[in-house]
Order: C-alpha cells, then structure tokens, then sequence
C-alpha cells in the first residue's frame, strides 16, 4: 500500500484514544435529583364560576347545539350557579344534546 493511505490509519489510531480520553464521559455523570411538586390542591381539579360559564357559552355557540341545549344552557347561565353548572356540564348537556340529536334526524 502507498504512505498517503496508511497514514490516516494510523493517525486515527493513535488519536483516536486520546480524543475519547479527553471528552466528558456523560454515562459517569451522577444522577439528577429527584424534583418535590407540591401536591395539587383541590380547587385545581374544580373549575371555577367563570370557567363553567366560559364552557357553556362555548356549547351555546356552536352551530350544532339544539333547542333543548340552548334552552338548558341560558337558564343555567341566568341562575348563576356553579353546580347546577357542573351538573349539567358533566351529564345534562349529553342528554339534552342527544334529545336535539333525536328531533334532528
């Protein structure tokens, strides 16, 4: 073999060691320590008053909704309560939607 194509061989070889030698190993690194969250309050898992309007406005927007919904829904928003509203978003909406649904077809 001719010296132009042995040499870059060997210059890897002998490079090679010290350039993995110098680098960090990241593998020996110690392990990051573990986070502490604070547990999550109650109040985050319920919305609140203007979060439960927000939602039934969004449903009285959309084209699709019915009589029944629409009707359900601004009662529920003229009696400003929270857990009617609730109620309501969690299983009356799906019933009073599926009645529209029903007459619609």
């Amino acid at each position: 073999m001719r010296l132009h194509r042995v040499a870059p061989g060997i210059a890897a070889g002998i490079v090679a060691p010290a350039l993995l030698l110098a680098t960090p190993s990241f593998a020996a690194a110690a392990a990051p320590t573990a986070v502490t969250v604070p547990a999550v309050s109650s109040s985050a898992d319920d919305p609140d008053a203007d979060d439960l309007r927000a939602a039934i406005v969004r449903i009285l927007t959309d084209p699709d909704s019915g009589r029944r919904v629409t009707r359900e829904a601004n009662a529920l928003l003229d009696a400003n309560d929270p857990e009617a509203m609730r109620a309501w978003l969690e299983t009356g909406y799906r019933i009073a939607q599926a009645e529209d649904d029903r007459v619609a077809i």
